[in-house]
């Protein structure tokens, strides 16, 4: 209701701009060309502080009312990515200031500067001190910026701490595959021709022992809390996008070129969800760029845990080789050996039979 009743108001607002339009226009007619501009640009001039005035007062408006809904109102979920909401502030801070300057005077200028009979216009072609002011001030402003947004980009896509963990992410339309190595603190090597949905979505070679350790799961990935973590990340079909919202974090996923980039989880997901108020809270992995007819669903989760949580989560996974190849596991008695008697064991006594 409240939305009608808006759209209702602007429209109103739009038929009275245009009807006063209109007005002016019969008043030109009747009163003469000369004073009939004199005094459309009356009423543009109070327009454009009307305008000037309403306009500032409804963003602040929305800034108040919409800020909460915003990744902004939350602080960022990851070390790293307080430096880009540092960041954002400052291009904030600059553009918003700049936003604001340029239309109090656009819109007053048009004001002030409205015909007047008596008054006598200043030219200048050429002014060097105002034209070196202009260019300038914003090129040292934004020089700022960007090398503020370099050393960023630097530092996350560049060699993580040294006892950061390491998960590789793949990318496929429309969902996303986590790996992560085993007790050799490596991954097993790949080949794309290797790849098959239902037994090998990776492409992984069984031949390399390397991967006979590695953890395959497309439901959740999990990091742990205060760990540097670096995100190995890849595509088996089109250009992917991983977005870590709350991390600050995203970097492009390209088929056949692995990026990589880190960071460092700051709050598990219990305890985001009591910074939000939201019991429903999760970490989420969108894809940030447009892959297909499914990529609005392309959706991922994170959960975020202590290390001892993490621990026991990783010892009840089992390597997706051994889920391959059941025979390789040494937990898995197979059913025709379990019949066989065990080595040590005294066989059952036979019966002896009795003559009557």
């Amino acid at each position: 209701m409240s939305i009608l009743l808006t759209i209702a108001v602007i429209a109103l607002i739009f038929i009275v701009i245009f009807q006063i339009a209109k007005a002016s226009e019969y008043v030109t007619v009747l009163r003469g060309q000369g004073k009939g501009m004199r005094e459309s640009n009356k009423i543009n001039g109070a327009l454009m502080i009307s305008f000037l005035v309403l306009g500032l007062i409804g963003v602040w408006y929305c800034n108040d009312l919409y800020f909460g809904k915003t990744l902004l109102a939350y602080d960022a979920a990851s070390v790293e990515g307080a430096r880009v909401d540092s960041m954002m502030w400052y291009t904030i801070a600059v553009t918003g200031s700049a936003f604001i300057i340029t239309q109090i005077m656009l819109f007053f200028f048009a004001y002030k500067y409205q015909h007047n009979d008596e008054g006598k216009v200043y030219y200048f072609a050429h002014n060097n001190k105002l034209e070196f002011i202009w260019t300038i001030i914003p090129a040292i402003v934004l020089t700022f910026l960007v090398v503020i947004g370099l050393r960023n980009w630097f530092l996350f896509t560049g060699e993580p701490p040294k006892e950061a963990m390491v998960v590789e992410i793949t990318g496929k339309q429309f969902g996303w595959i986590y790996r992560y190595p085993g007790k050799d603190a490596a991954f097993g090597k790949k080949y794309f021709k290797n790849i098959d949905p239902a037994t090998n979505s990776l492409g992984i070679i069984w031949e390399d022992k390397l991967s006979h350790d590695d953890v395959v799961s497309e439901q959740v990935m999990y990091l742990v809390k205060g760990k540097p973590v670096k995100l190995v990340i890849g595509s088996r079909d089109v250009i992917h996008d991983v977005g870590l919202t709350h991390f600050r974090m995203k970097m492009d996923a390209v088929p056949g070129i692995p990026t990589t980039m880190w960071f460092t989880p700051k709050y598990t997901t219990k305890e985001m969800k009591e910074i939000t108020n939201n019991p429903n809270f999760v970490y989420e992995i969108s894809c940030d760029q447009i892959c297909g007819n499914g990529h609005y669903s392309m959706k991922g989760i994170i959960e975020v845990v202590d290390q001892e949580e993490f621990d026991l989560w990783m010892a009840k996974q089992k390597p997706q080789y051994l889920v391959n190849f059941p025979d390789k596991d040494p937990s898995v008695v197979p059913a025709a050996d379990s019949a066989k008697p065990v080595i040590g064991m005294a066989a059952p006594a036979k019966k002896e039979k009795v003559n009557m």
